[in-house]
């Protein structure tokens, strides 16, 4: 280890504000969303080819998804092929005060 001074910031609690990401409210939806898309794709043990059968899109989009490749989606796109791989599970916000010094997302 080098003997150069490191600081520690205490993150927002959203990696794409700390990154100054234009919408980092609408990333982080997706990020998650993305992550439990896999969760479920992981644990039934699907192939990118039958995820895609299985939520009625294209594997080439599922493979996407699985590589972080979000751009392309909106959150909606994302909680509907969600929604079609578990469809027990239901898909919500929760709205909370932001702490003092947090900035709210520029939309």
């Amino acid at each position: 280890m080098s003997d150069e001074k490191m600081e520690i910031v205490k993150g927002s609690g959203n990696i794409f504000r700390d990154f100054g990401h234009a919408n980092p409210d609408i990333e982080l939806m997706k990020a998650t969303l993305a992550a439990e898309i896999i969760r479920v794709i992981d644990e039934r043990k699907l192939s990118v080819r039958k995820a895609g059968k299985v939520a009625e899109v294209q594997y080439a989009d599922i493979s996407r998804v699985r590589n972080a490749d979000l751009d392309k989606f909106t959150v909606d796109w994302l909680a509907k092929v969600f929604n079609r791989l578990e469809p027990k599970v239901e898909v919500g916000l929760t709205f909370s005060e932001r702490s003092l010094g947090t900035p709210a997302a520029a939309y």
